[in-house]
Formats: C-alpha cells, structure tokens, sequence
C-alpha cells in the first residue's frame, strides 16, 4: 500500500542550528518514503535557502544518477590494489537496495537524488557532505577483532544471494535510520565500534563539512532521520577547525606490508624445510617441499575450479600457490583472478547487468565480471586451506 504524499516539509523532522553567521536547517528524511522525497522537493524550491547539502559522498551520488558507472571499472586494478573486499561490499549494497527497490516501489535514496536535481534544476548550489564509504567501511573494519570482521562478511556474502523480503525491522531502520548502518544488519547496533564509523563519525564529519561551505547563509541539509541529534549537536558544539576535523576523520591507518600472520607461515614453512634438510637429510627436506607444494597448489586450483574458473586461471593459482612464503602480500587469487581477467574479459553487457546477477548464485557464475571476483576469492580461500594443512601435516612428518 503507497503511502500518502504530503507537501508540507515543515511536518519532517527538522533541526536547526545559528552558528557564525549562517542559519542551518536540517531536514531528517527516511530513505524508503514517497513523503521524504516530495518533502524535500518542496523544501528545495521553497525559495528559503540558497545553498543545498546532501547525504552523499561523490560515488553514491554518481551512481545514483549514474547506473552504467559500474562499466568504467578497471577490475585488475581493484585485484592489483587488493580492493577486492571493497567492490564485493559495494555489491552487497547495491543487491540489498535492489531488494528494497522491488518490495517498496521506490528507490532506496530517491529523496537525496530529489534534492540534487531540484536544486541544480534552481541553479541551487549543491555540496556533497557525507564521508566517501570506502573509508568509512576500512575504519569500520580495522576496529573490529578478526571473528567480527568474518561475521560481517558472512553477512554481505548471504545478502548477496538472498532473494527473501527486506524485514520489516529493516524497513523501519531505514525510516528512522541509516542506509549503511541498515545494510549491516542489527550488528552495527552490538559493535560500538562499527557503529562509531557507520554513525557518529560520519554526524561529526557531516558536521564538519557544512561548517566549511562557502557562499550560503540559509542551508538546507538533506539527511538520514537517524543523523538529524547526533549532526545538530556538533554543528552547534565542535569546536575543532573543521579542516583538521575531515582530516583526521578520513585517516586510514595504513595496514603493514607484510603482516605477521604472513611472516609466521613463511618462517614456518622455510625454517622447517630447512630443519628437514638440516637433520633428515635430502629425502625429507625433499618429501617436506613436495608436501606443500602439493596441498598448496592443489587446493588453490581446487578453489580456482569450483568458481568455475577458466583452465589457465586454474593453472595460474596451481603454479603461484607453493611461492606464497616468498611474495608476501600477494594473494593467489590475484594471479588466478588475473588470468581470469585476460582470457574472459567481462563486456560492456556483464556490467549493466551486475546488479541483478550479483544476487543470484547462476548470476555470479554467469557473469563474467562476478566470476572473476568468485575466482580471486575462492583461490584464497583453497591456499588459506592448503597452507594450514601442509603445515600441520608437515610438523607431523617432520618429527615422525
């Protein structure tokens, strides 16, 4: 049943702040209703303001006006680069406000989308004020302990092949919520931490954002309902210069080069072919390098074939496997993805057709450029199993 559209946006959830000269009204909106959306083209062309924030970093904004956007992607950039976690968390959301799209009859965002053409359609200018959700989702992450981070991909991968209603709690989320915190699930809600980055982070970066607009005395900011407290309090409060305010809440701790858990795997795997050598002699120093090369090699091809991957991708993740001890921070899966990439190159189609197919399980095999992401993904997950069984049935043969 649609609801009733009414025209008077002062009905809304407003919050207004007075702060150095400039009057800023903030318009809560829900990102599922035809009443937000009209809401906010009334607001808009009111005549009240003259100058208009939105909820929206450059990359949401761009694909919500943009659908075909996705057909520019550079994919061996995204595997060279180990953005791999990135692109398939996009995914996830772009699958989840399909969904949302079918059951409701209305484009997730369609309010913020509203606000951007009305007010350009008023020579209206118009800033983007939200965090870009790249480093958003990696500050989220970093904070999270390694089981937490799994449970959260295990969520995006379910919800990408869920075909199943959005719940009704969801829905009500995303009235009086967030778009990302409600693409998480109810986690966000147990993880302060997660909810830190999805939420209060981005209130205080908003807020900061619409302290160092130029050009405009009466704002609107178009918004989330869930961020209308938590913005207005530090739009009225902060006193941090708004320049080092973004700066610091866009750091990303840059992860090491080459973490531990790599350093332990090679140390353990070259210090106890050595051992081998050293005190069993060539045979077992032999018999230990061509037990890992064969788990290694084997499982990482294993994984390269279930994602029905392309014979010289299955090839590609065999050979490179057993060297992982000597190129550390260089999965298998991006050569595997790789040769996926050059011998099946996604087309213009695959693209366009993403965000459907990236919902189904036949879709994630049939396209090419989900394909080539279920490969990377799966040879890592094949090595990850061949390494720890190589190791343990190494340690087993090496003291036998």
């Amino acid at each position: 049943m649609t609801e009733p559209v009414i025209a008077d946006w002062r009905n809304q959830p407003i919050a207004e702040v007075e702060r150095d000269g400039v009057h800023y009204t903030l318009l809560g909106t829900a990102h599922v209703s035809h009443q937000s959306t009209e809401a906010v083209r009334e607001a808009v062309s009111s005549g009240d303001f003259d100058l208009i924030a939105i909820e929206l970093d450059p990359q949401r904004h761009e694909a919500l006006f943009n659908p075909d956007a996705m057909a520019n992607l550079d994919l061996a950039k995204v595997m060279r680069e180990n953005k791999v976690a990135m692109f398939a968390a996009n995914l996830a959301l772009a699958a989840y406000q399909r969904r949302l799209a079918e059951q409701l009859g209305i484009e997730p965002g369609a309010e913020l989308k509203a606000a951007s053409t009305e007010a350009k359609a008023r020579n209206l200018p118009v800033h983007l004020i939200d965090r870009e959700i790249g480093i958003t989702f990696k500050r989220g992450m970093q904070r999270l302990k390694f089981w937490d981070r799994m449970k959260i991909a295990g969520g995006m991968i379910t919800s990408l092949f869920a075909d199943e209603e959005v719940s009704e709690s969801h829905i009500e989320n995303l009235k009086e919520g967030d778009m990302l915190e409600a693409s998480f699930g109810e986690f966000a809600n147990e993880s302060p931490a997660l909810y830190s980055a999805l939420i209060d982070e981005r209130d205080q970066y908003m807020a900061a954002k619409l302290r160092q607009l130029q050009g405009g005395k009466r704002v609107l900011a178009v918004v989330g309902a869930g961020h209308l407290k938590g913005l207005a309090n530090y739009l009225a409060n902060e006193s941090a210069p708004p320049s080092e305010k973004i700066s610091a809440l866009d750091e990303v701790v840059s992860k090491r080069k080459i973490p531990w858990i790599t350093l332990l795997i090679s140390a353990l795997v070259i210090g106890g072919i050595i051992w081998g050598f050293a005190h069993g002699g060539f045979t077992k120093g032999m018999d230990l390098i061509i037990l890992w090369s064969v788990w290694t090699a084997g499982l990482s091809a294993l994984g390269a074939a279930l994602a029905a991957g392309h014979p010289f991708s299955v090839l590609a993740a065999a050979i490179v496997a057993p060297f992982k001890p000597f190129r550390p921070g260089m999965p298998a899966g991006m050569f595997s993805g790789l040769a996926e990439l050059k011998m099946r190159n996604p087309t213009y189609a695959d693209f366009m057709s993403l965000r459907n197919d990236a919902q189904t399980l036949k879709g994630w095999y049939s396209n090419r450029v989900c394909r080539v992401i279920l490969v990377f993904i799966m040879t890592n997950f094949g090595m990850m199993a061949g390494e720890w069984i190589a190791i343990a049935r190494g340690a087993k043969h090496l003291f036998s």
